[in-house]
């Protein structure tokens, strides 16, 4: 069975298996989600990160940034055909404009240069797709080797996997895919070697904070209200009471915000 369809099988065995008594509401398969979670950050710690540290220091940066350019290109392949599916043509033509001049004048996607001329990195992903046409709300979801998803955005990208798609013309079986997205892997997990400090001196809970910051992420990136955050309840009671009865509410309020600050601090060390 190739890899990708028994990551989809394994996954919705998982999930009909683990969606009873959450304790959160977008995340009812916890049990499952911190057992993988679990699971990753072991091997992250004893292979992932030691084979990241060393990668990092023994390949220069030029070339670890025109691996980087290279993946990055094939992501721009599945951007402009996303954003068609999704009707955003400018999008697309901005895609499509980015690959051409990466591929044709900068080495195959070595060397970007549709940044340098201006050209917007619009990375789209088939989970973008469905959340357009509908699916906006999806439950968190851990992946093994890839970690923090959505049930929606697993879909996406286990079709990806499955289909058509550029890098198939970079590997040929088996052997080549793993090597390829161990590759892929470890060159990302490269970057974001700068973050592991902040998270360890941020986080209580290192599954929870994980977790949080990833639905904040794809909330903010789809337009959608950030469902780590409470709902607003229109009270009738704190209508007619008058002004002093939403003191508290407003304190509650301004709390997550205060809270945020370590996770955009995260998020910003993982851009670079």
């Amino acid at each position: 069975m190739r890899p990708a369809k028994l990551l989809a099988a394994t996954a919705l065995l998982l999930l009909a298996g683990c969606a009873s008594h959450p304790t959160t509401a977008y995340d009812p398969y916890e049990p499952y989600n911190r057992a993988m979670f679990t699971v990753n950050d072991k091997a992250d710690q004893w292979v992932i990160k030691p084979v990241a540290q060393g990668y990092q220091a023994v390949v220069p940066s030029p070339i670890r940034t025109g691996v980087g350019n290279f993946f990055d290109n094939l992501k721009d392949v599945y951007s402009f055909a996303f954003n068609i599916l999704r009707a955003e043509p400018e999008k697309a033509a901005n895609d499509f404009m980015r690959v051409a001049m990466n591929t044709g004048f900068g080495l195959f996607g070595l060397i970007d240069i549709a940044d340098q001329a201006g050209l917007k990195n619009n990375k789209t992903s088939l989970g973008d797709v469905m959340s357009a046409w509908g699916w906006k709300n999806s439950n968190y979801f851990v992946l093994p080797f890839f970690g923090p998803s959505t049930v929606r955005d697993s879909t996406g990208l286990a079709t990806s996997l499955v289909g058509p798609g550029p890098e198939k013309l970079v590997y040929h079986n088996t052997n080549e895919a793993i090597a390829f997205y161990s590759v892929y892997g470890v060159n990302t997990r490269a970057k974001l070697l700068g973050a592991d400090n902040l998270l360890d001196t941020a986080a209580v809970d290192r599954y929870s904070y994980t977790r949080d910051l990833y639905m904040q992420y794809r909330a903010k990136q789809l337009g959608q209200p950030d469902p780590t955050q409470p709902v607003d309840n229109f009270n009738l009671d704190d209508l007619v009471n008058g002004g002093d009865s939403s003191a508290p509410a407003a304190e509650r309020k301004a709390a997550p915000a205060e809270a945020s600050a370590p996770a955009a601090a995260i998020a910003a060390s993982a851009a670079q």
